[in-house]
């Protein structure tokens, strides 16, 4: 490589055609720059695109009149070389209009006028305002023109500094506002034009909103606009229109959908229309929207007098009863416009973006700005200030979250001045040519540790981060500070203040949770410490659950329960995804809080797992049955055996709870798991009286599962249906055997019964022939004569769910082997018994749903719900499974299933009764996880209903409405096959 080519390539000159380019420029001589052109040869090499500069600068001199003036200039005036070999080797748009117009170039001159100075006057003289003004497609070219070189001078001064470093850096607020000035001169272009067109329309005032109404401008963006006008007819209405048609063909998009009812509303009103619109029906982002509004054309008088109506308006929005749920559907706007293949990428959107600062701002100005004054800017930064001024934002924090704020919209602005397009996408990881560009545009430079590329990489995610956490920083961190007894050294956020932001943030009791935080934070202890650091996070997290109260309550019982564990509050603090995990929990259920204070060890299970090994809160519960017996056969005694079982059973119970509650578990997981824990904790609770009993004992025991046990269907709120059944041994009598069996069977019921605050584990045996007024055990004998003699076919029927759980397996198999012509008649069920299942099942129905249930959403007894799929299957099975041996089983899923298999029903009629199934054993379990009681009935509405819908993997800030209209749409499918297959209608 020649030497002169390895000189241009420092500079950044890498294409074949540079060497002569310059050359013949005059700016290169053999192997280094012509005398008195270095500092234009370094100015190219210190641009974004040098070879880009260049070309552009050929062609600029080649436009030129006077080729030497622009060279001498060039040479000896840094502010011009700065600005516009900046511009060149930035933007392609605005070096294509520099090129048609080479006279511009006059305008980037040191001596000439600073960017902005007389554009308003620019505009509208362009246009002939107030002389003879231009009209149609010519008043159009001259504003196009007009705009354009503004934005060209502009754009040179905001470049000038990565051409020529030793000139002042604009700052991009500034630069945002003289867009927004430049933007408001434009309308005022456009409206005098389209009142020379429309002479006789009345009054029309021209509303800033957004970015132009902040006067925080893009380079390249839509202007958003609301239209007052005296009169809104039809006369102003086409005023207007032509106004924003000007303006689009002329500089930029005018977009007028932020009006009252959006693109559905009248494009004008008057300022009647619109305060009564905003007091009777506008929702909490259009007084947002209004934090913004600025008049900047039209009529001034109408614009201030709209400007002073809607005002007052926007400082009571924060009162207002659905300002919670707005502020929710607000968040999840800003969450839903992003394309997921843009999530990594967006400026703008994505999760530590620009809208991330803005809506956090807007939010706190809505919630405080109320009684303060001081905050009520529509200017993003000086919000910012405001907010950190008062208090109401730590001011380390704010002035990085400004900062952070800052380094976005320099990267937007450069994005959009390439191709003078709006975007705001940052470049794709493998366009290595793109960042560089955009790192030096943004004026970066290599730190002696990255390239550029490398610094602007690591900036972008240090801010992406930083903003990230801007819910943690902005609206927690100043409670801590409200509610500490320790001195602080920065402005202190009132209890008041506190107590609006809180509220604002969906808490129902904010003064209570003030109460929790400082208890939470109260002390110099090394707890209280460690809560200061992790409440931010905790809060921010508790805040997107569907009951924040409920959550920092549980919190703080938790917190207060396990204050001697040494390993919590460090857990917390380092495992980030338990915290996270935690508060999803504590803000959705009840049961979790009530049983982690005495089972805090399963925080543990929260954590990441270790890379190789199975999630803990995934492991098989037959782990765990094995492992429960194993333990409590070590205990001497049969209380202390009880105990232990329900200690275990706490332990797996809270396990199965969390995992489902994080979605980690499918429902028939769930089902499973749980009938997993009762059978261990009867069976190893059977084990330990019997070991009591000594070995002389008369007879054998076996226990039988019934209903949703013998299912292995279980929910967390279900009773244990079970059968005892003897056999005599040794000689022993029947009447021995049954009197000793009883007794055991009297002490498990009881011991297992003993109150406890875990949920109750009610050993149930109503199903046993002839009800409570039955014996609580009998013989093996004794069944087989009773349903020889006495069976009715609802017994027939609950024996379709019987499975040995616990006690003497050949006992159980043989019970099993008895009942088994009983509940599987080999030559099916007669008609007779057909009507009168069905005169049981409409009678239950009518008698057991209790007063004042909603049919429709009754998980159990309800149309489609669980009653109705299991009746359903049951009478198939007594039908068929005499012929059909794969029928002959206890689960309710697998008798659908093989009733499709066999042809018994339709796939389409299985699928919808699984479907119900699936959804009411879900929702019913989900009541008992949030309300920690059992309960068939859903909520109606509010936060249980809420919390309800987030248990089943709802948006815990979304409508609860969806989640009960997919489960009525899932249960009414399944009433439709009930009644066809089961009533026969």
């Amino acid at each position: 490589m020649t030497r002169t080519g390895t000189s241009l390539a420092r500079l950044g000159l890498t294409e074949p055609w540079v060497e002569a380019t310059a050359t013949e420029l005059g700016w290169w001589a053999g192997d280094k720059p012509a005398a008195g052109a270095e500092a234009i040869m370094w100015a190219l090499g210190r641009s974004p695109d040098p070879d880009l500069a260049l070309r552009s600068a050929e062609r600029l001199l080649n436009a030129v009149p006077d080729r030497q003036e622009l060279d001498a200039a060039l040479r000896a005036d840094q502010v011009l070389r700065g600005r516009l070999i900046s511009l060149l080797g930035s933007s392609t748009a605005l070096a294509d209009h520099l090129v048609a117009h080479p006279d511009r170039w006059h305008r980037l001159t040191g001596s000439a006028p600073p960017p902005g100075e007389g554009a308003r006057e620019a505009l509208l003289r362009a246009v002939g305002a107030g002389a003879d003004v231009l009209t149609g497609a010519e008043a159009v070219t001259a504003l196009r023109t007009a705009y354009r070189d503004e934005v060209l001078v502009l754009a040179a001064a905001d470049l000038a500094a990565v051409g020529e470093p030793d000139l002042p850096v604009i700052d991009v607020a500034h630069v945002a506002a003289q867009l927004a000035d430049l933007a408001a001169a434009a309308l005022q272009a456009a409206h005098a034009v389209a009142v020379a067109e429309n002479p006789s329309s009345g009054r029309l005032a021209v509303i800033a909103m957004g970015k132009c109404g902040g006067r925080e401008l893009n380079y390249v963006s839509d202007v958003d606009v609301v239209f007052v006008a005296e009169p809104a007819d039809q006369q102003t209405t086409r005023l207007a229109s032509r106004l924003m048609r000007i303006a689009g063909d002329a500089c930029f998009q005018v977009d007028a959908n932020l009006r009252p009812e959006g693109r559905q509303g009248a494009l004008v009103r008057t300022l009647d229309g619109h305060v009564s619109y905003y007091k009777r029906w506008a929702k909490t982002w259009e007084f947002q929207a209004l934090l913004k509004a600025r008049p900047v054309a039209g009529d001034p008088e109408l614009g201030a007098a709209y400007a002073d109506a809607v005002a007052p308006l926007v400082w009571s929005a924060a009162d207002r009863d659905d300002f919670v749920a707005d502020v929710q559907a607000m968040r999840r706007r800003v969450e839903d416009h992003i394309r997921p293949d843009h999530a990594e990428r967006e400026i703008k959107l994505g999760a530590g973006g620009l809208r991330d600062v803005e809506f956090a701002v807007q939010l706190l100005q809505l919630v405080h700005g109320r009684t303060d004054e001081a905050l009520r800017s529509p200017s993003t930064l000086d919000a910012l200030t405001a907010l950190a001024r008062g208090g109401y934002v730590g001011r380390e924090d704010g002035a990085n979250l400004a900062a952070s704020y800052r380094f976005l919209r320099l990267l937007e602005h450069r994005l959009q001045l390439q191709r003078m397009l709006r975007t705001h996408l940052m470049p794709a990881e493998d366009a290595v040519a793109a960042q560089r560009w955009l790192a030096r545009a943004a004026g970066l430079r290599p730190d002696g540790r990255h390239d550029v590329v490398g610094v602007l990489n690591a900036e972008w995610s240090r801010t992406v981060l930083r903003v990230r956490r801007l819910h943690e920083k902005l609206f927690y961190r100043p409670l801590l500070t409200a509610v500490s007894r320790l001195p602080a050294d920065t402005a202190r956020l009132s209890e008041k203040a506190a107590s609006a932001r809180l509220a604002a943030l969906g808490w129902a009791s904010p003064d209570g949770a003030l109460g929790h935080l400082r208890a939470l934070t109260s002390g110099v202890s090394r707890a209280a410490a460690i809560q200061q650091t992790l409440l931010p996070v905790l809060l921010d997290e508790l805040a997107h659950s569907p009951d924040p109260d409920r959550g920092l309550l549980a919190y703080r019982r938790v917190s207060e329960a396990l204050a001697e564990t040494p390993w919590y509050l460090r857990l917390l603090r380092d495992e980030g995804l338990v915290a996270e995990r935690l508060m999803r929990l504590l803000g959705t259920s009840a049961l979790v809080p009530d049983l982690l204070v005495r089972a805090p060890e399963v925080l543990r299970l929260l954590a990441a797992p270790v890379a190789g090994q199975v999630d803990e809160l995934r492991r098989d519960p037959a782990d765990f049955a094995s492992a429960l017996r194993t333990t409590v056969a070590r205990q001497q005694d049969p209380d202390g055996a009880a105990a232990t079982a329900r200690s275990l059973r706490r332990h797996e119970l809270l396990r199965v709870a969390s995992a489902d509650l994080l979605g980690l578990l499918e429902v028939e997981q769930v089902c499973a798991a749980l009938s997993s824990v009762w059978v261990a904790v009867l069976q190893a609770t059977l084990d330990s009286v019997l070991r009591a009993a000594g070995d002389a004992v008369p007879a054998r025991l076996a226990v039988i599962g019934m209903g949703r046990l013998g299912g292995a269907e279980l929910g967390y709120g279900s009773d244990a249906d079970v059968l005892f059944v003897c056999e005599p041994v040794g000689g022993a009598s029947d009447h021995e055997a049954a009197k000793w069996a009883t007794g055991v069977a009297e002490t498990v019921r009881r011991k297992l019964a003993a109150p406890n605050p875990d949920p109750a584990l009610v050993v149930d045996a109503d199903l046993r022939p002839e009800g409570r007024s039955g014996p609580l055990v009998r013989t093996l004998d004794s069944y087989r004569a009773y349903y020889a003699r006495w069976s009715e076919p609802w017994e027939a029927q609950a024996l379709l769910r019987a499975s040995a759980v616990a006690g003497d397996e050949d006992l159980g198999r043989r019970f099993l082997h008895m009942v088994d012509p009983i509940r599987y008649p080999a030559a099916g069920i007669d008609a007779a018994t057909v009507t009168e299942i069905r005169r049981i099942k409409a009678r239950v129905d009518e008698e057991r749903l209790p007063r004042g249930a909603d049919r429709s959403t009754h998980t159990k007894l309800g149309h489609g719900g669980l009653a109705d799929v299991e009746w359903t299957v049951q009478l198939l099975q007594m039908q068929h499974a005499g012929d059909v041996p794969e029928l002959r089983t206890t689960s309710t899923l697998e008798g659908l299933h093989e009733a499709a298999e066999a042809g018994l029903l339709r796939r389409e009629d299985a699928d919808e009764l699984v479907a119900g199934w699936r959804m009411a054993t879900r929702a019913r379990n989900a009541v008992m996880l949030v309300k920690g009681k059992p309960g068939d009935q859903l909520p109606r509405s509010g936060r249980e209903l809420a919390a309800v819908a987030s248990a089943l993997g709802y948006p815990a800030d979304g409508d609860p409405g969806v989640f009960l209209d997919d489960y009525r749409r899932a249960t009414r499918r399944a009433r439709a096959v009930v009644e066809r297959v089961f009533y026969g209608w």
